[in-house]
This record gives structure tokens, sequence and C-alpha cells, in this order.
């Protein structure tokens, strides 16, 4: 068969398991190892994989944007919400519906505003035992660039990215890319 030189010795860069070392975390992946190979449904194989992520790559999803991403789900109240990261609330929603939302985390606040609403915040391995292939669930993640570090990516000229700059004022780096006294000029 003759050996790949390109690829030889190169690992594959997806994740088999979490860099983490929480225990909770642990079993999770355990039970949804289990499910994810014992099932047909590919949802298991998602949540699995999303529990392998990053904390940048498990971007939260605020109470807000789940009730705007489920506001045309058909029959919202029998479904199950699921984030495989934190939910986090939003004061600018002054009302929360009634929702059942399974997640790794949920924020104080979140927490008892989805209650009072007459909700549910639960955990991903009682949304196991509830609905172990997923059905009637709506899978939502958050916004992954939507971090204040990448609104310096991909700096240079014409990029119009934000500089890592101290300040605004006048000393700092006012005109960079306009002319050769400050920095380069394009």
């Amino acid at each position: 068969m003759g050996i790949d030189i390109t690829a030889h010795h190169v690992k594959k860069g997806n994740r088999t398991a979490p860099k983490s070392e929480d225990p909770y975390l642990l079993l999770l992946v355990k039970l949804y190892r289990f499910l994810a190979r014992r099932t047909d449904a590919g949802f298991n194989k998602v949540i699995l994989h999303r529990l392998f992520l990053s904390k940048t790559n498990r971007p939260p999803l605020s109470l807000s944007r789940i009730t705007k991403e489920t506001s045309n789900t058909p029959d919202l109240a029998s479904k199950i919400i699921v984030q495989v990261g934190t939910v986090t609330d939003d004061i600018r929603l002054t009302k929360v519906p009634k929702l059942t939302i399974a997640a790794l985390r949920f924020t104080r606040a979140a927490r008892e505003r989805i209650l009072n609403a007459g909700g549910e915040a639960i955990t991903l391995d009682q949304l196991a035992l509830r609905a172990p292939v997923g059905a009637n669930t709506v899978l939502l993640r958050g916004q992954r660039t939507a971090r204040e570090a990448n609104k310096h990516f991909g700096m240079g000229p014409h990029k119009h990215k934000k500089p890592y700059t101290i300040s605004k004022g006048r000393k700092f780096e006012q005109g960079r890319g306009r002319r050769k006294s400050r920095g380069f000029k394009v």
C-alpha cells in the first residue's frame, strides 16, 4: 500500500477526548461516548464532539439569543433547548418565556430567571435520560467570533481591524498606516 509521504507522522487535528481533567466532564464524555456508539442518532455524536472542545470553541449563549433563535420553532413547549456550554443572562430581555434548557453550565442569574418563568434548567446527563436519541430537542450554539479578541485578528493595511493600542489619545498610534512617521505608510 505504501506510505503517505506528505502526511507521514502528521497527527489528526480533531480531539478525541477533552483536555480538561474535570471529573464531571469526563463522566459526561463516558456517557455520551456510550450513547454515540450504541445509538444511530447523530445527535449524540455532535454532543460528544462539542464536549471535547476548548472553552473558546464553546462560546456562551444568552437567554435573549435563545428566545430569538427559537421564536419560530413549532411546539416549543414540548421541546428541550440544548447548548453544550454556558447559558448566560441578558438584562435587555425583559420577559423570559417558559423554556426547558439543557446546558453544561448556567450563570446564577440565568438559572433564576428560567426557573422564575416556570421553565427548567437541566444538566446534560438529565437530558440523556429524557432524550437519549435527541428527539424533540433544539440544538444551539453561541457565536465563536463574538469574543473581543476576534476584532484584532488579521490586522494590517486596508484591513479595518482594531489595533492593540493603550488608548485613543493624540500620543497613541494616531494615523498608523497613513504616514511614514507613524509606523508605516500605505
